[in-house]
C-alpha cells in the first residue's frame, strides 16, 4: 500500500489502513500495515509506541467482512491493545465491548473507545519489536532496491 496510489486502486480495508497509519503516526507511534505474525495470521495494521506498546488494528470495510472473520481473537496474544478500525456506516453494536474502535477513513482516523491495555510478555515483546523493525528495514530497503528475495 502506498500514500500515492489511488483510491480507486485500493481496497476498502486498505482505505481504513491508511487513514489508520495516518492517525496512529499523529499520536506518537510507528506503524507498519500487513504485518505477518505467524503462519495464516497477519495483522491489518501493527504499530509501535515511544515506550514500546503495540498495538493491532483490524480493518473491517463491512458486517460481512466481520463476520468472515473467525480468527481476531488469535491476535490478542500479539499486542497489548487490540483494535477495530471501521468507517461511519459500519454498525458499531457488532464489534465486542472489550476490544477498541476507530473510525476511519482515507484520510484520517480517530480512536472512539480505547482498548483495554493486557501487557505482553517481555520475551514476545522483544522477539515482536524486532521482527516489525526487520520487516521496517526490509521494506524501506525495497523502495531503493526493489529485487526479489528481501524480507517484506
Amino acid at each position: 500500500m502506498s500514500d500515492t496510489q489511488p483510491f480507486q486502486q485500493m481496497q476498502p480495508g486498505q482505505i481504513l489502513a491508511r487513514g489508520v497509519l495516518r492517525a496512529l503516526r499523529d499520536l506518537g507511534m510507528s506503524g507498519l500495515p500487513e504485518m505477518p505474525l505467524r503462519p495464516r495470521l497477519r495483522a491489518d495494521v501493527m504499530a509501535i509506541g515511544r515506550k514500546g506498546e503495540i498495538w493491532i488494528v483490524e480493518c473491517k470495510s463491512g458486517r460481512a467482512d466481520f463476520r468472515a472473520d473467525r480468527k481476531w481473537q488469535g491476535y490478542l496474544e500479539w499486542c497489548d491493545r487490540y483494535f477495530w478500525a471501521v468507517d461511519a456506516d459500519f454498525p458499531l453494536d457488532l464489534l465486542p465491548e472489550e476490544t477498541g474502535v476507530i473510525l476511519a477513513d482515507g484520510h484520517g482516523a480517530e480512536v472512539l473507545r480505547e482498548a483495554p491495555h493486557c501487557p505482553l510478555a517481555p520475551a514476545r515483546r522483544k522477539a515482536l519489536t524486532l521482527d516489525f523493525a526487520r520487516r521496517a528495514a526490509g521494506r524501506l530497503h525495497m523502495l531503493s532496491d526493489p529485487r526479489p528475495g528481501l524480507l517484506l
